[in-house]
Order: C-alpha cells, then structure tokens, then sequence
C-alpha cells in the first residue's frame, strides 16, 4: 500500500537548513559544491539528466520526496485518481522544501503541470526536480518557482506512471535522495548533499570560489595558467599575502561605529 504523506519518523530528522546555511548555499555555485562534495569521497550525488527551465534562478532547500511506480491499469484505478499521493505533497510541502520527484527517467509523460507548480509556490517551496517530463512548460517556467525537469511531454502522468507514496528514499536522476537532504540546483545541474557535512562543504565551496575569482583576474591581466591554475608555492604565496592584507584592513569589531557615532556627535 502507498504510504501517507508523514514527515520522517521521530529521532531520524537531519539538522536544520539555518539562515545562515542557506544563504551561503545560495552563493555558492554548484559546481563549486559538487568539487568540494568529491573530495570528501561523495561522487554519486548529482542528480542528472535535467534541465531548469529557469537557468537563472537558484533552488536551496530540503528534500521531500515523491515516488511514482511504472503505470498498471488495476492500481491506476486505485491510486491514481482523486487525491492521490502526488497532490497530497504538494499540498503538504513547506516553506524551504523541494519537492523532489522520482519518475524512473521516463519522459514519455509528465509528472506535474502549471497548477501543481502554482500550489508548490503559494506553499512556499523552493523548487521542484524531477527526472521525468513536464507539461504546460511554459506556464511552469513562468510559476516563480525553480523547477528541473527531464523536459517537457504534453501527457498526463496516468500515462506512465502511478503517483505511489512520499517521504520516502527515492532514486532521482541516478542518485539516492532521502528526506531533509539539502538539494541545490543552478543552470550547471543539481546536487544532494547530505545534510550533516553541508555547512562544511558550503564554506569550503565558497572559499575556493573566492581563491578561482582571484586566479580569473590574474589570467585576464595575462598571465599564464601554467603554475597560476593550480597555483604553485609563488602564487600561493601571493594570493595568501593579498588575502592577510584585505583581512587587516578591515575595522576591527565596533570600531567604524564607534567612529561614526564620534564623527555624528560633532
């Protein structure tokens, strides 16, 4: 039997997605993430094949799952009508949370459309994956809400596919995705990170994104990227010289307030 939209049982719920987790996930590209997720030994975590049907837009958020198992008429007619797994969760999803969609890769049918999309947003979600179709492509892209997606396919879901049970570990795009696993997708693809090592890999993404962005300015000056990209002991040297120097110019704590308020008391 399907299970019943639940969150995870009781002991088992990851660590929170913070504010501050979050808005560093969102600077943090996720090519970025996904070296940083390699060299901790996690290869296996993209969730490939997909497409965003907005390139610019950032998805940060915490897995909910949904499982669809391959069409057969007999449980068709008894799950797949009415309010069925699939719109349970996307009445239930929270603010923050991805609806992460499990559909076997198949892409001769859709596994969502505009008004699903639609409710998603107004509940808050921060996006939607799938490794299956889409339909009313072009009202879904206009949702406002990220959505990846294998493509579109103008069928409904009955066509494929049985909308079975949520909240539950699914494989997506090749990958093993489990509930609260923290999902961030940009134009370069989506990946799952576990949630117990994101805060780490977040931080040392956004650090090497810092130490690339120094490395591109010193090639558009010219210089070669032979011993630049990776850099060597030298331009090691220089880089952590100019890093220690933006560092001791900035004020100490309190200190530009303390000056503002003594400069606005003249």
């Amino acid at each position: 039997m399907p299970s019943s939209t639940a969150p995870p049982p009781a002991g088992t719920t990851p660590p929170a997605l913070t504010d501050s987790l979050r808005d560093k996930l969102t600077r943090a590209p996720v090519a970025g993430l996904s070296a940083q997720l390699r060299a901790r030994g996690l290869n296996d975590v993209s969730i490939d094949g997909l497409t965003p049907l907005r390139p610019d837009a950032k998805l940060v958020g915490t897995a909910r799952t949904l499982r669809f198992v391959p069409h057969r008429e007999d449980l068709f007619a008894r799950h797949g009508g009415g309010f069925n797994a699939q719109k349970r969760l996307f009445d239930a999803v929270g603010p923050g949370e991805v609806i992460v969609i499990e559909a076997r890769g198949e892409t001769t049918a859709a596994t969502l459309g505009d008004i699903l999309a639609i409710r998603a947003r107004t509940r808050g979600a921060a996006g939607i994956v799938t490794d299956g179709g889409v339909r009313d492509v072009t009202a879904v892209a206009a949702a406002g809400i990220p959505v990846h997606c294998a493509g579109p396919h103008p069928a409904v879901l009955g066509r494929r596919h049985v909308p079975w049970d949520s909240d539950v570990t699914i494989a997506c795009g090749g990958t093993t995705v489990q509930p609260g696993d923290v999902v961030v997708g940009d134009a370069d693809g989506v990946v799952v990170i576990p949630p117990g090592v994101a805060e780490d890999v977040a931080d040392a993404a956004l650090a090497k994104e810092d130490e690339d962005a120094w490395i591109a300015e010193r090639v558009a000056e010219g210089h070669p990227v032979e011993g630049l990209f990776p850099m060597n002991d030298a331009w090691r040297a220089r880089f952590e010289t100019r890093a220690a120097t933006r560092h001791t110019r900035l004020p100490a704590p309190g200190r530009a307030a303390a000056s503002d308020r003594a400069g606005g008391a003249s």
